[in-house]
């Protein structure tokens, strides 16, 4: 995003005043850590922007309230881009010349994407929440996921399938086939499943010009008793109304990260949905952990709950993790300077995140790490959103 011009300057100012220190290339000059990100805050994705928003505004507001990084603060920003990937590059643009040192990326994958290819040429850090296509961190080293990947979500599936659901249930796969997201986890899951699963398997797809989906439930899903459906939460309430009646009241409907949130979508009683709602995830609003006590009731107290979802969850996470590489870094003898420039900063999150001796433990997991190519390691948890009706 820079120009030659502006890249030659920064790299020679790099070279006259140090690394750790030399003041940001990105705009002006910064009283504070600033973290960007770019999300959907509008549209049909807003709960998943807005909660990521709601989680990464909260640390912040803990880590300054509890004096910073020695007494320096930080901000955050979030620009809105709707799920939408050509809103990408004005956001991203506008956040670097505000003076962004590191980012919380996009919300959402597609967008993420492209962002990645404009952070990259900058060599700006970023962790991102909640894009967990496996693109986001390819070829990049300066890419970072709290999240798990497309690739690792159909893969944690096809083992929770595998360990828990008997042979004899008929499965049934709902997916978005022009959907990067929802093609990603469906491929990796029929990978990871394998050619000898021994399940019966009926599998349909939708894309964005299906405005039904009776077809799929009438003639491919009707007989299906779990529903494995990689899709986010507005397509998986819309099935899940129209199959009313339809499918068996005892059939599970499962999910992996796009669910989030499902029980919060305006218009759509989840109550009237007779069948349990579940999905993997990493977070447990419900865990004894005494972290995630402390982000559920600090959260409800600011936000009444609402998108209170793994995302916001993540997105706290996130600018924990960040803060606390910075104060590993810092806890070696150098300081930080606010000023630093993304390009200096990104070198030394990079140098913590792949050190051995740090591991992070927040609301979405314990003692996680993170492999050389940005992805993050730790272990899944099944979220039931609601329960099955009794008299299922």
């Amino acid at each position: 995003m820079k120009t030659t011009f502006a890249k030659f300057f920064c790299a020679a100012l790099a070279a006259v005043v140090g690394t750790a220190g030399f003041a940001s290339c990105g705009g002006k000059k910064n009283d504070s850590f600033y973290i960007g990100a770019s999300g959907p805050l509008t549209g049909d994705a807003a709960a998943y922007g807005i909660a990521v928003k709601n989680g990464a505004e909260m640390a912040v507001k803990e880590i300054n309230d509890a004096g910073g990084l020695n007494g320096k603060k930080f901000k955050f920003e979030m620009k809105d881009d709707a799920h939408n990937a050509t809103k990408v590059s004005g956001n991203y643009t506008a956040l670097y010349e505000s003076g962004m040192q590191v980012s919380l990326a996009c919300v959402t994958s597609t967008p993420c994407i492209e962002f990645k290819n404009y952070a990259k040429e900058d060599n700006l850090f970023f962790l991102t929440p909640s894009a967990t296509n496996d693109d986001v961190t390819k070829d990049s080293d300066n890419a970072y996921q709290m999240c798990f990947t497309d690739s690792k979500q159909g893969e944690l599936a096809a083992e929770y399938i595998a360990a828990n659901v008997s042979k004899d249930t008929k499965i049934g796969i709902f997916y978005k086939s022009d959907d990067t997201y929802s093609k990603g986890i469906y491929d990796n899951f029929i990978a990871a499943l394998g050619t000898d699963h021994g399940y019966t398997i009926a599998t349909a797809s939708f894309t964005d010009n299906d405005q039904s989906y009776t077809t799929q439930i009438d003639n491919t899903l009707k007989d299906s008793t779990f529903i494995f459906m990689p899709i986010y939460y507005a397509e998986a309430s819309k099935f899940m109304t129209q199959a009313k009646g339809k499918l068996a009241n005892d059939a599970v409907y499962f999910g992996c990260d796009g669910f989030d949130g499902i029980d919060a979508i305006s218009g759509f009683d989840i109550s009237t949905i007779p069948q349990e709602i579940s999905y993997l995830s990493h977070f447990n609003a419900t865990s004894e952990n005494e972290k995630v006590q402390h982000f559920v009731t600090e959260y409800a107290k600011q936000y009444e709950k609402r998108y209170m979802t793994q995302f916001a969850a993540a997105a706290y996470d996130c600018v924990y993790a960040i803060y606390d590489a910075m104060k590993s870094y810092e806890a070696g003898g150098t300081e930080i300077a606010l000023d630093i420039s993304p390009s200096a900063l990104c070198d030394i999150l990079k140098g913590v995140f792949q050190s051995d001796s740090f591991k992070f433990s927040g609301v979405t997991g314990t003692e996680i790490t993170w492999h050389e190519d940005g992805t993050v390691n730790k272990a899944p948890d099944k979220y039931i959103v609601k329960e099955a009706d009794s008299a299922a």
